[in-house]
């Protein structure tokens, strides 16, 4: 056995070379409704980007191992902006780690359209230029063996 599947890491194949799997990507996008705003401003709790990271990560291990998988933990979860109603999101969920039954997840919500409403225009909304990393987080979920 290799240092990498010792640790959890890339299976090889049969010659040795990396999973095809690594490094799947998948992207979900979700409109905020305001029925979801929690605080203040319109601001929506943190456990609202959890939901989608298991949505996303359930996509993932469909393709991956056709079966909707378990998560077994999130680490290193950082809000680093705020998720507000009216805010469109884009969820990633890229496949970093294969080990026999656990797969390593890096997870993103990006804001990507946010409302910017007046009282002429309750409903004006604008794309943004740069999206804005709103969490972060690294998962592992476990697969049937």
């Amino acid at each position: 056995m290799s240092a990498p599947e010792a640790a959890g890491g890339v299976d090889g194949g049969a010659d040795g070379a990396a999973d095809p799997r690594l490094g799947l990507v998948v992207t979900h996008r979700r409109y905020v409704p305001y029925s979801h705003a929690h605080y203040a401003g319109n601001l929506v709790d943190g456990a609202y980007s959890l939901g989608l990271f298991g949505d996303v990560a359930t996509e993932l291990c469909i393709r991956t191992d056709g079966d909707e998988g378990l998560f077994a933990s999130y680490d290193d979860v950082q809000f680093r902006a705020p998720v507000r109603a009216g805010d469109v999101l884009e969820v990633r969920a890229e496949l970093v780690r294969l080990g026999r039954r656990s797969r390593r997840i890096a997870f993103t919500v990006l804001v990507v359209a946010r409302g910017a409403a007046t009282d002429e225009r309750p409903g004006a909304a604008e794309l943004l230029e740069q999206p804005v990393v709103a969490t972060t987080a690294t998962g592992t979920v476990v697969v049937p063996g």
